[in-house]
Order: C-alpha cells, then sequence, then structure tokens
C-alpha cells in the first residue's frame, strides 16, 4: 500500500511538474532519436562542405551520434540560404549548420542579408584556418613583393580569382591595395574548382588557397606559395614567409569554421551538442584530421562561442571599414 502510495505521489508530482510547463528531471537530457541535418552553405566539394563530410565521418566511425547525420547542402547568395533555412527551423534540435566567417561578413555587406550569427545558436567554434597567397609554378612573380611591384607599374591589368565580393580573399585584396596604392581585378568564380583552373590556365595571375587544397599542387609543381596568411608560419610551409614577414603590416582576421543551430534551441539540446562537440576534438581522428589539412583546432564551448561571435564580428567591422568596403550593419 505505501509502495503504491509513493509511487501515485510521484506520478502525480510528474504530471503538476507537466501542467506547469516543467519537465521532470529524469527528462531533461536531450538524445536525438531521428536523423540530424548538417546544413552547409557551398556545394560538394567547397571547403564547408568537406569539413562537414569529415565530421560525420568521424562521429559515425567513433559511434558518437545515436542517429544518422546527413549533409545538407543549402549553397546561394553567400551564406543567406542556408542561413534562412536555419532560420526557418526555429526550436528544431535535429537541424545544424556548419558556418564560417562569411555567415558573420554577409550581413555586414548586404542589405538583404538579415540573419546574423547570433540570431541562430552558436554551438562550437571548431578551427582556425591559414591561407596562402599562391601564384602558377612559372609565374615571373617569386615573392609577393613582386606581385605587388608589377600591380604599381600596370594598374588593374593583374588579376586575382576569388569567390564573391565579401569572401575573405577579395577583403585581403583590397586591404592590400589601400596599404600599397595598387590596383588589380578581382575575377569572382561561383565554385573553387573554376578559381583554380583559372589560376592554372593563366587567366589570373593570383589566388588565395586554403593549405589544404594547395599541398597537392606544390608537391605536383603545378603552383608556389608567395606567402602565408596567419600570425605565424605553418610547419609544411616553413620556407614561407607570413604577410608581415614579407613586409605588408596588414591586419587580417582568422577564417574560422563552426557549428550551430537555429534561434531558440533548448538548453537541453546544447548541452548534448557541447557535449558531441567535446568528445569530437578529442579524438585522435580529429587531430589527424587537423594536422593534414593544416588547420588551428580551437574548440569553444557553445557559451564561449557566442561570446567570441560577438568580438569576432566587431573585429572583422572594423577591418571590412579600413578596407574601404560599404558596411550596412
Amino acid at each position: 500500500m505505501k509502495r503504491q502510495l509513493n509511487r501515485r505521489h510521484l506520478l502525480g508530482a510528474a504530471a503538476a511538474l507537466a501542467i506547469a510547463g516543467v519537465s521532470p528531471a529524469f527528462a531533461a537530457d536531450f538524445v536525438p532519436t531521428r536523423p540530424l541535418e548538417l546544413v552547409v552553405h557551398g556545394g560538394p566539394g567547397s571547403g564547408n562542405d568537406l569539413l562537414a563530410r569529415a565530421v560525420v565521418a568521424m562521429i559515425d566511425q567513433a559511434k558518437l551520434s545515436p542517429v544518422r547525420i546527413q549533409v545538407v547542402n543549402k549553397p546561394g547568395g553567400g551564406s543567406t540560404n542556408a542561413s534562412s533555412y536555419l532560420l526557418s527551423k526555429k526550436g528544431d534540435p535535429n537541424t545544424l549548420g556548419i558556418f564560417t566567417s562569411v555567415w558573420i561578413i554577409d550581413p555586414l555587406l548586404q542589405e538583404a542579408a538579415t540573419t546574423r550569427l547570433n540570431d541562430l545558436t552558436p554551438v562550437a567554434r571548431l578551427i582556425f584556418e591559414p591561407a596562402l597567397v599562391t601564384v602558377r609554378a612559372d609565374s615571373p612573380f617569386q615573392s609577393l613583393g613582386d606581385f605587388i611591384a608589377a600591380a604599381k607599374a600596370k594598374p588593374d591589368q593583374l588579376k586575382q580569382s576569388g569567390g564573391n565580393a565579401s569572401s575573405r580573399e577579395n577583403i585581403l585584396r583590397q586591404q592590400l591595395m589601400g596599404a600599397t596604392g595598387t590596383s588589380w581585378a578581382f575575377v569572382s568564380f561561383p565554385s573553387g574548382g573554376e578559381r583554380l583552373s583559372a589560376l592554372l590556365g593563366g587567366h589570373v595571375d593570383i589566388m588565395i588557397l586554403d593549405p589544404s587544397e594547395a599541398t597537392e599542387l606544390i608537391r605536383g609543381g603545378k603552383i608556389r606559395v608567395l606567402a602565408q596568411i596567419g600570425e605565424k608560419r605553418l610547419p609544411a610551409f616553413k620556407d614561407v614567409p607570413t604577410l608581415a614577414e614579407a613586409g605588408f603590416n596588414v591586419e587580417t582576421f582568422a577564417q574560422t569554421r563552426g557549428i550551430l543551430g537555429p534561434p531558440d534551441m533548448a538548453p537541453e539540446v546544447v548541452a548534448y551538442y557541447d557535449k558531441l562537440v567535446a568528445k569530437l576534438v578529442a579524438l585522435p581522428a580529429w587531430q589527424k584530421y587537423v594536422e593534414e589539412n593544416h588547420f588551428i583546432s580551437a574548440p569553444l564551448s557553445s557559451a564561449e562561442t557566442r561570446k567570441f561571435v560577438v568580438d569576432y564580428e566587431d573585429q572583422i567591422r572594423d577591418l571590412l571599414k579600413q578596407a574601404g568596403m560599404k558596411v550596412v550593419r
């Protein structure tokens, strides 16, 4: 009789909590029960697509998730199609996205890009991504100084391939031109393959590449690196100077990639993904992936990432203004 009474009391308490809109303690932990979507703003083969698929493969191999994770490509408008999709999934615990710096840059430069990163739910910062200034192996430019000198001698005649106007490579171009009093053209291509083909085919003179993209091309004797974009030299490119070492004291921002979710994600859902990311970045496979791709592992928790995003947006806004670009927010 006493056991039945205690059980009745427990059920009654749980019902009272449910009526009050409060979940009982034993129901507080979130665990996904249906497949997760991991949204990227680039097409297949783009930088954030490759990172997303690598993350999914590591999670699958280590059996860190009880459900399948599917990469969903939402290209178009820079980050705007992907961010709008996440915005439409308000409160959904089964949808995540891979963000990069462009998710911050687009709303700063485009009136139509109204979704800022903190309008969503930052979940984790994962990596910083250095970059390399590259030319064809047969290019006459042996250093970044050579290229700048040629740009001064031939204004607007040299060409650089890249993504859209808000891409890191175009922002750096604007910064370098402003600092050196030079000018060269920026040729935009929708895909990384097209940008690279333009360089290798001799249609442009210079290109900024991710180190992971450049390694095999260097080994194959197809490109040469003039400078590194980062605070210090990468071990794999120890003979290549940074921008500062090459004599160009241009303040840059570090490209970052991380994970975010839709607006209004419940605290217990964010806590689940915090734990998942902590397990991911502790894997030997993660460390190997970071080293092989010349990334800098820089994981932050959800709370730390939200604070980082505020400071990062302020930093990028200032750099865009310094580069002479019109900031709308």
